[in-house]
């Protein structure tokens, strides 16, 4: 993979994005990430078409969302399931607005994801594999899913060890109503562009590493991975779904350290 050693982060950026509170806000909001993908998979060597943009709507309210559906959203991505179930609920006129659930999962909500989910980006356990798959053939529904993988080494971070990650993948055939389809990491919360970028390198590594080991019927082709402040490094690196929601929503009301507070398991960091 070709790669940008100049390619810097914009975290230190977070919390100063605009808020976006037109469609016309939105509008350009999602142009100028869309510019940006475009950038980086032409520095890479890589078709922008092969880049999936998942605008992360959590935090903001019905109205937010409403006005980015009206800018062309079609899919939003959120951490936390009951706020997502709530959003899905109200908004139930959207039909073609799909969510994608993209934080930790406990098995008491896996009915909530089962109900209304087209996607979740966050397996890490067998627990929750199954809990999935019940409520799914319950439902006559399946599910796109793709394996989250601690590349960080941070205990602060869900996700499989990467050295755990085949022989999950191995059991995974048994739950049909699970459609794997690649991997998901978060990396490091930092200024280091390169220690960043690493984060990204071993995802990849990984995904090419499990194609030869990994059971028929598993997909291995996605990889999502990159935020707001790091998605043209992810680019860079091979990412095909790329998680932006302070970029195209703007600045939460609520400061960074509420997504990522020190030594916390229980939250995923801003996107």
């Amino acid at each position: 993979m070709q790669t940008s050693a100049v390619t810097q982060t914009s975290h230190d950026q977070h919390g100063l994005y605009p808020q976006a509170i037109t469609v016309e806000d939105f509008r350009r909001n999602l142009v100028k990430v869309r510019e940006r993908i475009d950038i980086a998979s032409r520095r890479a060597g890589r078709d922008p078409a092969n880049v999936r943009l998942l605008p992360v709507s959590k935090t903001f309210d019905e109205a937010h969302i409403r006005l980015a559906y009206a800018a062309g959203c079609r899919q939003l991505g959120e951490n936390k399931v009951q706020e997502a179930h709530r959003k899905w609920t109200a908004m139930a006129d959207l039909a073609d607005l799909q969510w994608s659930v993209i934080g930790h999962l406990q098995t008491n909500k896996a009915k909530l994801v089962a109900a209304f989910a087209t996607e979740f980006q966050a397996l890490d356990s067998l627990r929750v594999a199954e809990a999935l798959d019940r409520r799914l053939q319950v439902e006559g529904r399946s599910l796109d899913v793709f394996v989250q993988v601690n590349t960080s080494g941070e205990a602060s971070k869900y996700g499989l060890q990467p050295q755990e990650v085949l022989s999950f993948v191995k059991e995974l055939p048994a739950f049909t109503a699970l459609r794997v389809r690649g991997l998901m990491t978060l990396a490091l919360f930092s200024s280091e562009a390169e220690r960043v970028r690493q984060c990204f390198i071993l995802l990849r590594n990984l995904r090419d590493q499990l194609r030869e080991g990994a059971p028929a019927g598993i997909g291995l082709e996605e990889l999502s991975m990159g935020m707001s402040g790091d998605f043209e490094i992810a680019i860079e690196e091979g990412a095909t779904v790329v998680r932006v929601g302070q970029a195209i929503f703007g600045a939460r009301s609520t400061p960074d350290s509420h997504y990522w507070p020190a030594g916390s398991t229980t939250e995923e960091p801003p996107s």
